[in-house]
């Protein structure tokens, strides 16, 4: 919240209210509200809701990306800021398919290809939502077998392009956050 003080500087004013001293060591305000708004009221400003823009979101889609496939080459989210661009609960639902791919043994090589849009924005909303719409190329991502160091084949039917999507928000102060990515393995894009 933005709160603006204006302080009376002296200057012409009927029967002198601007060359008014104050009294028991409280500054004086002068503001341009009508006599009857309570001066409260008239020294709070608020700013109208600032548009977020699809940039800002599809940078913080970008950053937690680059985090989700560091987690996943380890099988772990150690060493990963994951946090930092997922809201908790977002981050546990990955946190529990990282516990289920190290208790099987594999972990992920090679690098994913994104190709994210903005599907929808409301920054106006109160707080700020987004959804994003990915079309993942995982042609050069691999399954390894973690004992063995072995490539795991791609099952049958799954396609190298699937479709992600990722439902984001902006809590006040914050940057732009994941609050559920949800990766489509069988849907071709």
């Amino acid at each position: 919240m933005l709160v603006l003080l204006l302080a009376g500087c002296g200057g012409s004013g009927a029967e002198g209210a601007g060359d008014a001293k104050p009294s028991g060591g409280v500054p004086s305000a002068t503001t341009s509200a009508a006599p009857d708004t309570p001066l409260s009221s008239a020294l709070l400003i608020t700013p109208a809701p600032v548009e977020a823009g699809p940039a800002e979101v599809l940078e913080a889609y970008r950053l937690m990306s680059a985090e989700y496939e560091k987690a996943h080459r380890a099988a772990s989210a150690e060493g990963t800021e994951l946090e930092r661009y997922m809201t908790p609960a977002a981050s546990r639902a990955v946190e529990k398919e990282l516990a289920r791919m190290a208790e099987q043994g594999v972990a992920m090589r090679g690098e994913l290809g994104h190709d994210p849009e903005v599907t929808a924005l409301a920054g106006g909303a109160q707080p700020p939502t987004a959804t994003v719409r990915d079309c993942v190329d995982a042609s050069r991502w691999q399954t390894l077998d973690t004992t063995t160091g072995w490539r795991i084949p791609r099952p049958a039917g799954r396609p190298s392009r699937h479709v992600a999507t990722a439902r984001m928000e902006q809590r006040a102060g914050e940057r732009w956050k994941v609050t559920a990515y949800t990766a489509h393995r069988t849907r071709s894009c």
